[in-house]
């Protein structure tokens, strides 16, 4: 049983950003326990380990909760959204599961607002965070290559992913187009680094890497936090945040891994359960001051879901490909269609993710569902066409804030502790219609170009949403935001958040860069202000 003595700092989620937060406070010598509402995953338990790795996961190693349906997980109400969220509960949260596609957002990304006209600039700029983005490409273990004209100039740690024969292809593809494109920034060692092995090309990252070279959380921070003398607790259920009379939080209720209610005494209360979770927490925790749910004075709790709108676009090829070698989601990107263009009829823009081909399995499973590979006569035969021949790409596209799309708390479903379930309201605007429409023609454009005999594409995809964003967003103004610059709650003085949810604007790129940058920029914020933290 746990002891549930008071501690200086609880982190609620041990992913993406608690795992940051752990380690960059851990030199301060408080004393920090972290919650993580699921357990350690075993690599060896990982579907690489077998053979049957294209079937496993589609089950219990899906991103999909509601697929996966562990007794650690909670079921999400999806229904009214055509995007559906993917997430992982556990040590590493969603980084077990990402792809470790790797960029960091651009300097205009914060400044939406004044380039564009829509949405709301940063707080913050890119400048602030470049040395939190080098501190966590450095911890995580970045793989790339200097000098991408995108960005500003940034270290890498090790040499790129390597592109393979389909990188190379359709690297050629937008040479002839006269496009930008990149080797991309990948959280994942080709080198021996920091006690992980290099990558050995197992393929499937999106379903645990049982190899150890791809930067999951508790590979790379977690390690090192517990060292430091970090305390970090399993299968522990957060109910919700209690406070006091005078509005500040106290700790949590939450429940054990015998579904025994407990209480946690806490100075400082940091919250990093993903734009989704984040939500569902101060939701739910009401009281007399905070009638409507926890530093919601704003009414902005759960307001201004964000997604990333993907695409995807398909090309089938004559020649093999290797595409089923190497790590699935990174290979090289473009973002010649990155920044705001009016001519194009949307604004803001998109970034092309260079996907490597499907496995044998699931070169049967889509070829059979589309009609490109028959039953009966003929399967094999269109089997060997299709197969290591395919290749493609996924148009992230950048999502605008707008307050009806919402995370509120379902009034039926809960989850196995009688939590209520987060409900999501989500609707594709007409600017991401017309930024994805222009993402499948190009991308179309660029296969054909390297050499696709045929393409095809759609989106939005439905089980795309890797990245809940803005549900608790930053700002300076109390009645517009809900955490300030340095991601203190501004009702409660002693409450942070640190995840996605506090994002102003989406941006064009994979968020986990600027998740764990942002987590390291307000841990070193609180370093700087321990003496006068409430104030």
């Amino acid at each position: 049983m746990p002891t549930n003595d008071p501690v200086d700092v609880l982190i609620i989620g041990a992913g993406a950003a608690g795992a940051a937060m752990a380690w960059s406070l851990a030199d301060t010598r408080m004393k920090i326990l972290c919650m993580e509402q699921g357990d350690w995953t075993n690599p060896a338990d990982y579907p690489t380990t077998s053979m049957d790795w294209e079937l496993k996961s589609t089950g219990d190693f899906s991103y999909s909760p509601n697929t996966r349906k562990r007794a650690t997980d909670y079921p999400i109400n999806e229904a009214d959204s055509p995007i559906k969220v993917a997430n992982f509960n556990g040590v590493g949260g969603g980084t077990i599961l990402y792809a470790a596609h790797f960029p960091r957002f651009h300097p205009s990304d914060f400044k939406v607002r004044s380039l564009d006209g829509v949405a709301d600039d940063w707080p913050i700029d890119y400048q602030t965070l470049e040395p939190f983005y080098a501190a966590n490409d450095r911890m995580m273990g970045v793989a790339g290559l200097a000098g991408d004209p995108a960005y500003p100039d940034k270290e890498v740690s090790m040499r790129p992913v390597p592109l393979g024969v389909l990188g190379e292809t359709l690297a050629a593809g937008f040479n002839k187009q006269g496009w930008h494109w990149w080797p991309s920034d990948s959280a994942i060692a080709t080198e021996p680094y920091d006690g992980r092995d290099q990558c050995v090309n197992l393929g499937p990252c999106i379903t645990g890497c049982s190899q150890g070279a791809k930067a999951s959380t508790d590979i790379t921070y977690w390690p090192h936090a517990l060292r430091a003398g970090v305390e970090l607790r399993t299968h522990c259920r957060v109910r919700e945040i209690t406070v006091d009379k005078r509005g500040m939080a106290t700790g949590v209720i939450y429940y054990d891994k015998n579904g025994d209610e407990q209480v946690q005494k806490a100075e400082v209360v940091v919250v990093a359960c993903n734009g989704i979770g984040t939500p569902r927490l101060l939701l739910n925790s009401t009281s007399a001051l905070f009638p409507n749910g926890l530093a919601n004075s704003s009414g902005m709790v759960g307001k201004n879901l964000m997604f990333h709108p993907y695409a995807h676009v398909q090309g089938q090829f004559d020649q093999p490909l290797q595409g089923y070698q190497g790590p699935g989601g990174c290979c090289i990107w473009s973002q010649e269609f990155y920044e705001t263009d009016a001519t194009r009829g949307y604004l803001r823009g998109y970034t092309m993710e260079i996907t490597r081909g499907r496995g044998p399995v699931m070169t049967a499973i889509s070829g059979m569902a589309s009609g490109a590979i028959p039953w009966g006569a003929g399967h094999h035969r269109a089997y060997r066409r299709d197969f290591d021949k395919s290749a493609g790409m996924v148009v992230i596209c950048e999502d605008l804030p707008e307050l009806h799309n919402t995370v509120t708390l379902d009034p039926r479903l809960v989850d196995s502790s009688g939590m209520p379930a987060p409900k999501i309201n989500y609707t594709l605007s007409d600017n991401s219609r017309k930024m994805l429409a222009h993402g499948v023609a190009r991308g179309k454009e660029a296969l054909i170009a390297a050499g696709a005999r045929e393409v095809s594409g759609d989106g939005p995809l439905a089980i795309a949403g890797w990245h809940n964003m803005g549900t608790a967003r930053m700002g300076l103004d109390p009645r517009q935001s809900v955490v300030n610059e340095w991601g203190r709650s501004h009702d409660v003085k002693n409450l942070f958040i640190i995840d996605g949810s506090i994002f102003v604007t989406s941006a064009g790129v994979n968020p986990t860069s600027t998740i764990q940058a942002l987590a390291l920029y307000i841990a070193d914020a609180m370093k700087q202000r321990l003496a006068n933290l409430f104030d």
